[in-house]
């Protein structure tokens, strides 16, 4: 629900009704992961998408259905081989899917809009459902806040609350979507409830050094993978809005004197494309020894080697030297600048969900390397 937080929380400022069927949990090769979701309001309007078109249709009439009649299901979608045009998923996969309905008159909207409003505003947040419990418990949600804080509450226990506050919390710090198991009252004793939480955090930033060409088109591949994207540059000439309209900072600074100031976690990446001695230097040795995702630098393989001997003769470890990914990208015998910016992009995903590089034809590999959720207990099928 949180991946199409803009658009819901629009929808909850004009008042609208709407049912939201979210991804709970996979198995196999299934399309979309935990906490993918599709709404529908009373208009039949939709948005989202929960498996990239399998069983769109049947999830947007459980959609439907839960607006009329209040009432939040559970829903299983696999492959059906007896029957070939059962509603399914044709790549042989599970897919379990929650569907809630968020009227005007239900007890958990003021949940929902403030965990859609914070999504939205790009804050920290995460929001816990039952997906499998007491028919009295669905349909509720509790939000947990960055700051521990939390609100909402499924009304049964007080220490079901803060149970669930606990575990959403530890979710939030991983920036984690999945479910997890409790007792009713809160505790790891008693009739399982199963909860799906839902977590929203800022968008991982990618800071590119070097007001260059290639930058450009590396900013358009960054935003569109969802980064928020800084360029920095020393020479104020370069380092423009005009030539960066859809970054969203430019810096003018020594790359590294502003690497040393900003804010980076393990999901920041680093694209060094300035491959100019007096700038690369004093930023990788800074920034191979950060809590990183991804350090790459652009250059010959020549210009390789040279800066290697640099970064080794101030000090730069053969440990710290091997997270630095250069010549920067994939081999993709890329030559424009795009060519280059998708080489890189597809290094930095390769890089952060396990990928090989390698091409899928002849491959005994999976396609995806993210461990899949094992799907919650026993769900009405419908394939």
């Amino acid at each position: 629900m949180l991946d199409i937080a803009e658009e819901l929380n629009r929808w909850v400022e004009q008042g609208r009704d709407f049912a939201v069927a979210t991804v709970v949990a996979v198995g196999g090769s299934a399309p979309r992961q935990p906490g993918a979701a599709l709404a529908v309001d009373a208009d039949g309007t939709a948005i989202g998408s929960v498996s990239g078109g399998c069983v769109e249709g049947a999830v947007y009439e459980l959609c439907r259905q839960a607006l009329e009649d209040g009432e939040t299901v559970l829903e299983r979608f696999g492959y059906s081989d007896e029957d070939a045009f059962a509603v399914g998923l044709t790549c042989g996969g599970i897919i379990d899917i929650l569907v809630t309905p968020v009227r005007a008159d239900g007890p958990a909207r003021p949940v929902f809009a403030a965990a859609l409003a914070a999504a939205a505003r790009g804050e920290a947040a995460a929001v816990a459902r039952i997906a499998e419990g007491p028919a009295q418990l669905r349909g509720r949600a509790l939000l947990v806040r960055s700051d521990g804080s939390y609100e909402g509450g499924f009304g049964a226990h007080p220490e079901l609350d803060r149970t669930v506050a606990a575990e959403a919390g530890a979710f939030l710090d991983a920036g984690r979507t999945g479910t997890v198991e409790i007792g009713e009252q809160g505790s790891r004793c008693g009739a399982p409830l199963t909860l799906l939480v839902e977590s929203s955090v800022p968008a991982p930033r990618m800071i590119v050094f070097g007001a260059i060409d290639f930058a450009s088109a590396l900013v358009r591949v960054g935003k569109f993978l969802g980064h928020h994207v800084t360029v920095c540059d020393a020479r104020p000439v370069f380092a423009t809005r005009a030539r960066f309209p859809e970054a969203d900072e430019i810096v003018v600074e020594w790359p590294h004197k502003y690497l040393e100031r900003t804010e980076v976690d393990g999901r920041t990446v680093l694209c060094v494309l300035t491959h100019d001695a007096k700038f690369d230097v004093p930023l990788l040795r800074l920034a191979l020894r950060l809590p990183v995702a991804y350090v790459g630098a652009m250059g010959s393989r020549r210009t390789h080697l040279d800066r290697n001997e640099r970064l080794r003769a101030v000090g730069v470890t053969e440990l710290e030297l091997a997270r630095l990914r250069s010549p920067i990208g994939l081999d993709l015998g890329a030559r424009t600048p795009e060519e280059t910016a998708l080489s890189i992009a597809a290094e930095i995903v390769a890089g952060r969900r396990g990928g090989s590089g390698l091409s899928l034809t002849g491959a005994h590999t999976p396609i995806h390397h993210e461990p899949a959720a094992r799907p919650a207990g026993r769900i009405g099928s419908v394939a």
